[in-house]
This record gives C-alpha cells, sequence and structure tokens, in this order.
C-alpha cells in the first residue's frame, strides 16, 4: 500500500507539473526554444530544491546546507500550490476572454472600408519610401497565443504576489489575538488572569534567533501572569538551534513547556533539558498547582514512538477535580482524553490554522478544530494558528499569532 501510494502520489505529482510548464511555457511560445527548456529548468530545478530541502532538514544535514537549501526550496513549495491554482482559475477565464476578442475583431470587418482612388490604366501605385517599408509593424501574435500570455501572465503575477505577502506577513511577526475563557471553578480572585499561547514557532534553517526574539518581545509586550509554548519550538538539533532559542531567556513571566510532533524529530530530551535550561519549566506528563488553578501538561503523541508519548493518568490522575485544570497539549485531537479526565480547557496548536490555503480543509479532515475556541462537553478546546511556519515560511488565509487567553470566573 505505501508503494501503490507513493507511485499516485509522484503521478500526480508529475503530471500537475508537466500541466504548469504547458501552460507557463509552451503554450505562450511559438516554436520549441530557449524559453520552454528554461521553464522546464525552473520547474524542475525547483523541486529539486524542495525535495533537497526537506531530506537535508529530516536527515540532520550540516546546518548550512539546510540554510542553503531552505529559502528557495520551501519558497518554491508555497509559489507552485499558487501557480497551479492560478493557472486552473484561468482555465475559466480563457474562453471568455477568446469570445471577448472574436466578438471585437467582427465588430471591427463590419465597419465599412475607405474604397481606394482609381488608379489611371497603366500606371502604378507609387513606391512606399524604403524608411515606411521597413518600419512597417509585425503581424500581431494569433488570439490563442495572445490569450494563454495574459492568462499566464496574471496568474504568475498573482501566485509571486500572494507568497510574497504570506511571507511578509510572516517575518513580519505574529499578532496578538486575546480570547476570554469563562471557567466554572475558577475562583473569582483569579478573574483576568492572562496565559500568552504561543506554539509552532518552529526556529529552523530559515526562522532564527531574530525570529525568537521579536516572538519574546510579543510575549512581554501582552504582560502575562504566565507563558504557556505548546510545543513545535524547533525544526532541529540543540547544537544547531540552541542560539536561536536563547532569547527565551527574556520571558517575564513564568514559562511552561509541552513537546510537540517536530520535537521528536529534533531529539526531544536534548530539547526538553535546553528549555529547562532557559528557563522554562516542561511539564512532561506532569500537573503543577497554581494559586487558583492546577496547570498540567502531556507529551505529544509523537513520543510514544521512543516511549515518551502522553499519560494523562500521570498527569491528572490524583489530582482535586473541585479545582479548575487547564492542560497543555501539542495536538487538538487529544482533547478526548482531555474530556474523560475532566480538564476544563485544553490549550493546543499543531495545525497553523491550514497554513496555506486551501490546507485548512486538510487541516480540518485531521483535527476537532482548526483555530479557535470550541467545547466539547464541560471542556473547552482552544487551538492557536502559530506563531511561526513549517516548511514555506509563508501564511495564507491563516496569519499568525500569540494568543493571550484571559481567564474569567463565572462567580465574579
Amino acid at each position: 500500500m505505501v508503494i501503490v501510494f507513493a507511485l499516485l502520489a509522484l503521478g500526480v505529482l508529475v503530471t500537475g507539473n508537466w500541466y504548469l510548464w504547458r501552460r507557463l511555457f509552451r503554450d505562450t511560445t511559438r516554436s520549441p526554444g530557449l524559453a520552454r527548456r528554461a521553464g522546464a529548468a525552473v520547474v524542475a530545478g525547483g523541486w529539486v530544491l524542495a525535495v533537497g530541502a526537506l531530506v537535508a532538514e529530516r536527515a540532520g544535514a550540516p546546518f548550512w546546507l539546510q540554510q542553503v537549501l531552505a529559502w528557495p526550496g520551501f519558497l518554491w513549495l508555497a509559489l507552485s500550490i499558487y501557480l497551479l491554482l492560478a493557472v486552473v482559475a484561468g482555465e475559466v477565464v480563457r474562453p471568455l476572454l477568446r469570445r471577448l476578442l472574436e466578438r471585437r475583431a467582427r465588430a471591427a470587418a463590419a465597419v465599412p472600408q475607405a474604397q481606394p482612388e482609381p488608379v489611371p490604366a497603366g500606371s502604378l501605385p507609387p513606391k512606399a519610401p524604403e524608411s515606411e517599408r521597413e518600419s512597417a509593424p509585425a503581424p500581431d501574435p494569433s488570439r490563442r497565443l495572445f490569450v494563454s500570455r495574459v492568462v499566464a501572465g496574471a496568474a504568475a503575477a498573482a501566485a509571486v504576489g500572494t507568497v510574497g505577502y504570506g511571507t511578509y506577513g510572516v517575518l513580519r511577526g505574529p499578532s496578538v489575538k486575546r480570547v476570554t475563557v469563562p471557567l466554572v471553578k475558577l475562583p473569582r480572585a483569579a478573574h483576568g488572569y492572562r496565559i500568552a499561547v504561543v506554539s509552532d514557532i518552529h526556529l529552523g534553517p530559515v526562522l532564527g534567533r531574530g525570529f525568537a526574539q521579536k516572538v519574546v518581545d510579543t510575549v512581554n509586550a501582552t504582560q502575562p501572569d504566565i507563558v504557556a509554548v505548546v510545543g513545535d519550538l524547533v525544526d532541529g538539533s540543540v547544537k544547531d538551534l540552541g542560539p536561536a532559542a536563547a532569547p527565551l531567556t527574556q520571558l517575564n513571566a513564568p514559562a511552561y513547556f509541552v513537546t510537540g510532533n517536530h520535537e521528536y524529530f529534533s531529539g526531544a530530551a536534548q530539547w526538553v533539558e535546553e528549555v529547562r535550561r532557559l528557563g522554562l519549566r516542561p511539564l512532561e506528563n506532569a500537573r503543577t498547582e497554581l494559586p487558583w488553578f492546577d496547570l498540567a501538561g502531556v507529551n505529544d503523541i509523537a513520543g510514544e514512538s521512543e516511549g515518551q508519548g502522553p499519560d494523562f493518568g500521570k498527569a491528572l490522575g490524583d489530582r482535586d477535580t473541585a479545582r479548575a485544570c487547564v492542560l497543555l497539549a501539542h495536538q487538538p485531537v487529544q482533547i478526548h482524553d482531555a474530556v474523560e479526565h475532566g480538564v476544563d480547557l485544553q490549550l493546543s496548536g499543531h495545525t497553523h490554522g491550514g497554513q496555506l490555503w486551501p490546507g485548512n480543509f486538510v487541516a480540518a479532515a485531521a483535527n476537532p478544530t482548526v483555530a479557535g475556541l470550541e467545547r466539547y462537553g464541560d471542556t473547552q478546546l482552544y487551538v492557536s494558528r502559530g506563531a511561526g511556519a513549517w516548511g514555506p515560511p509563508t501564511r495564507v488565509g491563516a496569519p499568525s499569532d500569540i494568543t493571550v487567553i484571559e481567564l474569567a470566573s463565572t462567580r465574579a
């Protein structure tokens, strides 16, 4: 089944890129030549860089090589998605534009033409000057070629603009989102307690120390009571990314950390120790009793492959159920276990809100909540879209955020 799926995916990828090359390069040129060969090189080369970037990151290649491949490779991933979507949308415009041009051509042909003056017999019309003959305009491209060029140009401009704006949005840093969550068990004294939820920073070969500093500065500006880092902090080893994560020492409020699936691709045990050294408190299937509620955390599901998966019983089994409980769990799918253990509020990330539209539909198929606040029985789930981005440093239709959860007591 794995082989069949891989062959099917490869077939779809090859077909999609052939179609992209055809519409952008073959249909916009008169004959085979340099433009078509250059187009094939751009499409194929982009995918070589993209696959190289993915493999280099997963295989732990030298960090300088990851950085060299990451920018062009990951940006090509995003660009190819929107080029394909734009070209497909162009199929609707193409026949409409052809009909419009045909209508204009028929209208122009219907206009009466001025009759030429008669020429006396035996005489020839005067010859046009040599300069006029040389400057006569060349024939226009065929109507089909013109339409193909217009649609291809518009598709390329739309795709580049979309990816450019989406990349600028990520590099600019996350915005702050504020959400009020009422908790029945929360005492009146804790009304207005603020938790800054930070997820999916994804420090790596693209987003580095400067980006981490923006995240820390944004969090500190919100003046939270505590900070909850709910996984996917990094994409790489402590050796390569330890300096990039160093700004976390500047967080002004007590900070807590749980692992995400990407920590288990990057050496989770080493990163747990590193974040502890940076001043954050890891909650590895553990709980701490804060003055007005319990704060618990469970490992990510990906840790099961290393015998370090989530253990809700260990984190929540012996707690006082009369106290409110807030759970940090990277993936929204962990909500079902949270409901069973009487958690009042689960804070998660993981989905990126889809990151690249229409990825939100894919994320919705795999997660109970893609972004925002929803209720599951007596348990509420809040899912952050995340502060950074994985793969392409680009977001479309899912802007990055740091969420300040303000707890509200129903007794206030």
